[in-house]
């Protein structure tokens, strides 16, 4: 019995000193395998992340033009359609064409008359340059729609450097759902004008609009044009402003918490041109003048105009006027509602 129970005990002892290592190395096992899944998944994610950022044939990259084809779905199927229906007016177009001319010469068998076949010749040629000019428009609506994307990725990606001392820089992407973006950009006449609009005591009553503005979350960013239109750095020129003899109390760092400063000056020229070159064809002279372009909270531009900034108008209708206060998920709290 004693010798028995001697038995028993080793065993025991032996169930259990091997039972913790098994545990362990099942940890292992699974802890290890977890790592490798997480290395995949983030592994994948790069690549795909690269892969949707290779720019194709035409000049832009895979990701806009699915950005594209999910804003117009149907637009590709329009395409098709139109360019199939123009290129069977085409084929008819060009029998209808021969019969015509058979019609004219004459002693051809089973051949309708003139008339007829000319009536044919000019259903087919409608049909040639109708779908035609709709197929152009629907290759043109597309060109444009990509244009606009691409556009709209590089107005996110513009670096600024906020006025506030030692604030670090950011994209302006990183305001979005936070702050509605101002780009004022004009000669350096313009510029002073904006700065003492801003920062200076121009009326009787103190200067409020800095205070106004940041209730309203709009974020000013003036961008210096020199005498060819380029961008040039603009915080020296800002700081520098002199006021004028109706500017009084001018300090250059009243609004410095409604201020940035254009940053990575080569980007802000790329994203700029296409509005000089477009207000300059309106017969609009932006150096003097300037011109304005307003960026809603989801990174959609709600308007360009020239001029200074209508701050007024800002200061009190901003909330309607760019959506929201009746369409921003996110914002209950602040305007009330579910």
């Amino acid at each position: 019995m004693m010798r028995l129970t001697i038995l028993l005990a080793c065993l025991l002892a032996s169930a259990r000193a091997f039972t913790n290592p098994q545990l362990s190395a099942v940890r292992n096992t699974q802890t290890s395998a977890a790592f490798k899944r997480d290395r995949i998944v983030i592994s994948s994610s790069n690549e795909n992340e690269a892969a949707l950022g290779e720019t194709t044939s035409n000049g832009y990259t895979v990701k806009q033009r699915l950005r594209e084809e999910v804003e117009s779905p149907f637009r590709k199927v329009r395409l098709a359609f139109f360019a199939f229906s123009s290129a069977s007016a085409s084929v008819a177009f060009y029998f209808s064409a021969l019969v015509a001319v058979k019609a004219n010469i004459g002693g051809y068998a089973d051949i309708p008359p003139l008339d007829e076949a000319l009536v044919q010749v000019a259903i087919n040629l409608g049909g040639v340059l109708g779908f035609g000019a709709l197929t152009i428009r629907e290759i043109k609506v597309g060109q444009g729609n990509l244009e606009r994307i691409a556009k709209g990725g590089l107005l996110a990606r513009l670096v600024v450097e906020p006025a506030v001392e030692e604030a670090a820089r950011r994209t302006l992407k990183e305001y979005r759902r936070t702050s509605r973006v101002v780009i004022a950009a004009g000669g350096a006449e313009y510029i002073r004008s904006l700065a003492m609009s801003l920062c200076s005591d121009q009326l009787a009553d103190e200067n409020i609009l800095p205070a106004a503005l940041a209730g309203v979350d709009v974020m000013i960013v003036p961008v210096l044009l020199d005498e060819n239109y380029n961008v040039v750095e603009t915080k020296s020129a800002w700081r520098s402003a002199a006021p004028g003899e109706n500017d009084r109390n001018f300090d250059s760092a009243r609004a410095d918490e409604v201020v940035c400063f254009p940053n990575v000056l080569p980007m802000w020229q790329e994203y700029i041109d296409s509005d000089i070159k477009t207000a300059k064809g309106q017969g609009f002279d932006v150096l003097s003048k300037g011109i304005t372009i307003t960026v809603k909270k989801n990174g959609r531009i709600l308007r360009r105009a020239t001029g200074l900034p209508p701050f007024g108008d800002m200061v009190g209708m901003m909330e309607v006027a760019d959506g929201s206060k009746f369409g921003m998920p996110g914002d209950s709290e602040r305007y009330g509602g579910p």
